[in-house]
């Protein structure tokens, strides 16, 4: 299913795997906070480029507010919620676009983008941004259905979304998080990658 502007719905298998991924990333996003290299400002410039690019109301609601309280103005946050990227400081722009391009490629960048993002903030930091984008990309796989389940019964269903979709991801969407944790717990005890390509 498609809406106008292409934005696609999550499958119950890019669902676990955002989970997956979001929880293998959560550490380091939450070091790269905590040592200073990634302000809450610059945390919600990324999850605010990843839930344009997904079309998660919900998720632009949450962050909204969020960004508004980590002293975004209003004018940039509605800038990047319509994909307009003009207002970023310079040194985020191409964390943020990276972040566009992660969240486009439905969390299958480009290989060449990666390398470029570790070689211009540091490995550490790269992997908070990373880890920043996979949280808002299981935020907006949730979020959506969600939304469109609650909008369904304000009359305001979401034209990509059929009330089986919501229920469907509801339900088997919350079974397979304790999954997906654990898989990502495994993942983290065998030391494999935090991204593949």
């Amino acid at each position: 299913m498609k809406i106008d502007s292409g934005r696609r719905l999550f499958a119950l298998r890019e669902i676990y795997t955002a989970v997956y991924n979001a929880m293998r990333s959560v550490p380091y996003m939450s070091k790269a906070r905590k040592n200073g290299e990634l302000s809450p400002e610059f945390i919600e410039r990324i999850m605010l480029a990843v839930t344009e690019v997904n079309g998660c109301e919900m998720c632009s609601y949450a962050h909204t507010k969020m960004a508004l309280e980590a002293g975004m103005s209003n004018k940039e946050i509605q800038n990047m919620l319509s994909g307009i990227i003009t207002e970023i400081p310079s040194n985020e722009i191409q964390a943020v676009m990276f972040a566009q391009h992660y969240a486009d490629s439905r969390g299958k960048p480009a290989k060449e983008t990666w390398e470029r993002i570790s070689e211009s903030y540091g490995l550490s930091m790269a992997y908070g941004i990373l880890g920043a984008i996979r949280i808002i990309m299981m935020g907006n796989a949730y979020g959506i259905p969600w939304g469109s389940f609650a909008g369904r019964f304000k009359g305001k269903p979401d034209k990509r979304s059929t009330l089986l979709y919501e229920v469907e991801v509801i339900i088997l969407g919350s079974i397979l998080i304790p999954f997906a944790m654990l898989h990502s717990i495994i993942a983290n005890l065998m030391r494999l990658k935090i991204i593949t390509f």
